[in-house]
């Protein structure tokens, strides 16, 4: 462990000009790669150190030798992979705290994406690059906010960066549903969520806005909420939807709410509810022509993404002359940035996909219709992220 600051070359009485980011931070068939660490950040291939930002498969691949990451973040890697393909050597970092490894200072700042989620600060010689993974600039009651942190290169997603994308308030769209739950009393509403981040988001407000009934979930929800609230995140009473008391049988939970993955609307697993409304909660909602050919009858503009807005703010105010950008719709930020005298870079990393919407690929997917294989306990899980917050950087190191 080094103080804060770790990683900057001492005062002398010469100049030392800082590396160019691009000249210690390097893209490979694996990864963003840091050179002087010898440690790979969101790598899409087993590595012998991965730094991970959070816990969605996109990010977080199993099989790494060593893993470093929040203990929220580990602790939802064990729970969607299991604790042997989590990172044989695990490492937790407390957001604010410093590791150094060969010369190299990294630290971990919220990014406020999902439980857990971080950005990685990595500092060298002067240089400062800060690996965003993924984040979004609006409240969020069971993960921490956003930080932004002044760095010399800011590494950026580009999910909806076109000026179509302007998310409303989620809270507002909270409201829209629970006016179509008053207005269609005797149907279910089904509303399609990402398992990790979304489903316990749009929980979290749901009890904010006064629902304090039930909320029910498809089995592939119920793991990773369990964990949520073994981590400190109430989100109330949830219950698994119940199975039709005889074969064929439907017509359950009439004004109720029910959160399934994308796609549960269109298996058999459907016909156990009353006439439901279907619903989506993501980003892409913005656009008619997805809600429409996936059947969504209220589609719900919630993000855990930033919106074009909220992408050129952060742009300012991290402050970096280069801003690079990993994913997404890149071509529109890097011609806005430039207008703004920022010289952006498309990173074109691969097997980053778009969460905000689809179902998981990968070996920890869940398939919308099917129940999901047994979790390691949530107590076992959570216990141990417990005890590596109590530990942190100061265990075994992985990195």
């Amino acid at each position: 462990m080094a103080p804060d600051g770790a990683g900057r070359p001492k005062e002398t009485g010469l100049h030392i000009a800082a590396p160019r980011p691009d000249s210690w931070m390097q893209v490979t068939p694996k990864g963003l790669y840091c050179v002087p660490g010898d440690f790979y950040v969101d790598p899409a291939r087993p590595v012998p150190r991965a730094v991970v930002t959070h816990g969605h498969s996109d990010h977080a691949r199993p099989d790494h030798e060593a893993v470093l990451a929040t203990s929220e973040t580990l602790a939802v890697m064990r729970a969607r992979m299991g604790a042997e393909r989590a990172g044989r050597r695990q490492q937790a970092l407390h957001p604010g705290d410093t590791l150094t490894r060969d010369g190299v200072a990294i630290r971990l700042a919220p990014a406020g994406h999902v439980l857990g989620s971080a950005q990685v600060v990595i500092e060298w010689r002067g240089s400062r690059v800060v690996v965003s993974g993924d984040y979004k600039r609006r409240r969020d009651p069971t993960c921490a906010g956003f930080e932004p942190v002044a760095c010399d290169a800011f590494v950026t997603e580009a999910t909806f960066a076109l000026p179509v994308f302007r998310h409303p308030p989620a809270e507002r769209e909270i409201q829209r549903l629970l006016e179509s739950v008053r207005l269609f009393p005797d149907r279910a509403h089904l509303v399609g969520v990402y398992a990790l981040g979304k489903c316990q988001r749009v929980i979290a407000l749901l009890r904010e806005a006064g629902w304090e009934r039930p909320i029910y979930l498809h089995g592939a929800m119920l793991a990773l909420c369990d964990l949520y609230e073994r981590l400190g995140v109430r989100l109330g009473e949830l219950r698994p939807v119940p199975a039709p008391e005889k074969r064929g049988g439907g017509g359950l939970l009439a004004g109720e709410i029910v959160l399934a993955p994308s796609g549960a609307e269109a298996t058999p697993w459907v016909r156990r509810l009353a006439e439901p409304v279907v619903c989506a909660a993501s980003g892409w909602m913005r656009v008619r022509q997805r809600a429409k050919a996936k059947g969504v009858e209220l589609p719900l503009i919630v993000s855990d993404h930033a919106d074009w807005d909220e992408l050129l703010l952060t742009a300012a105010e991290v402050a970096a002359p280069e801003i690079w950008v990993t994913h997404g719709r890149e071509d529109a930020l890097i011609h806005a940035l430039a207008q703004r005298g920022v010289r952006g870079r498309a990173l074109h990393l691969i097997g980053r996909g778009e969460e905000d919407e689809e179902p998981e690929a990968g070996p920890s997917a869940v398939q919308p219709g099917a129940e999901p294989a047994e979790p390691p306990a949530a107590e076992q899980l959570a216990a141990e992220a417990a005890a590596q917050r109590q530990g942190g950087a100061g265990g075994p190191d992985a990195l």
